[in-house]
């Protein structure tokens, strides 16, 4: 005889939200668990994948010197496979192969076989830069550095290069005050790069010819003299760190051509004691 369906009550009604589901025993459903099943391709995916594991894979001369006749070709196989760049452009035939086979087989490849450049690049696609300039050499009539007595920095000075000036650039400019007097400046940067010049290249695109280095580093060069007389960019420089004012003064005099002086003990407390005279 059939069991009739009972309808379940508002309090027996299911809660989507409650931590518990219903019991589903009393309704006659099969409460035995069923066992996990693998989805057929995911099986047969990872019984693959065991297998290619299992068997390594070897590499013959023969058949990279049938595939790959030329030593970038083979430079760009091996790339691939390992992502190790070698070089083997004018190696003996037999030592090329056999280097990209051993490291295509894992074997260890002596260092005088590696390479830097990806084998994929061309090099004379590459738009040359030209060489960095060094830093001018320092002023031979500037005081050691242990006499240094102050220093500033200025991030405001106007760019020596004309185009670069017109954009409103600025270059970094280190000022130095010395025991003795002297003043002495250095543009420290930045250093950018720009392109000089057009070429087309093989696919018909236009590239700079060259790029050339906007270096206007100076090195540390004289603006005072020990004289106290200025140099000509030196009359340049103080004219124009005396335009930037700061409070009723100006950067020249309260950063730059500053004035320090220093005494004695006794001289501070004596002002008139001459054997502790200031410096």
């Amino acid at each position: 005889m059939a069991r009739k369906p009972t309808t379940p009550t508002p309090q027996e009604e299911m809660n989507p939200w409650a931590e518990t589901g219903p019991d589903f025993d009393e309704g006659g459903f099969d409460t035995e668990p069923l066992g996990a099943v693998e989805p057929p391709v995911a099986r047969q995916a990872l019984l693959a994948a065991d297998r290619s594991a299992s068997i390594p894979v070897e590499y013959d001369m023969e058949g990279l010197m049938t595939d790959f006749p030329t030593a970038r070709d083979l430079e760009r196989f091996v790339y691939d496979q390992t992502g190790q760049v070698l070089n083997l452009k004018g190696r003996a035939n037999k030592l090329k192969y056999q280097v990209a086979m051993d490291a295509l087989n894992g074997q260890p490849v002596d260092p005088v076989f590696t390479g830097g450049d990806n084998p994929y690049l061309d090099k004379t696609e590459l738009v040359p830069v030209e060489d960095l300039a060094p830093i001018p050499a320092r002023d031979s009539s500037l005081p050691t550095q242990d006499q240094l007595q102050n220093a500033f920095v200025t991030r405001f000075m106007p760019h020596p290069d004309p185009e670069m000036r017109a954009r409103g650039r600025k270059v970094d400019c280190l000022f130095k005050k010395y025991r003795n007097g002297m003043i002495s400046y250095e543009v420290l940067g930045p250093l950018e790069q720009r392109p000089h010049g057009e070429k087309i290249d093989k696919f018909g695109r236009t590239r700079p010819e060259v790029i050339k280095w906007i270096n206007p580093r100076t090195g540390e060069q004289v603006v005072v003299r020990k004289d106290g007389t200025l140099t000509p960019i030196g009359r340049n420089l103080k004219a124009m760190m005396q335009k930037m004012r700061v409070n009723n003064t100006n950067q020249w005099s309260i950063w730059i051509d500053r004035e320090f002086v220093s005494m004695e003990g006794g001289g501070l407390r004596n002002p008139w004691d001459l054997g502790n005279s200031a410096e």
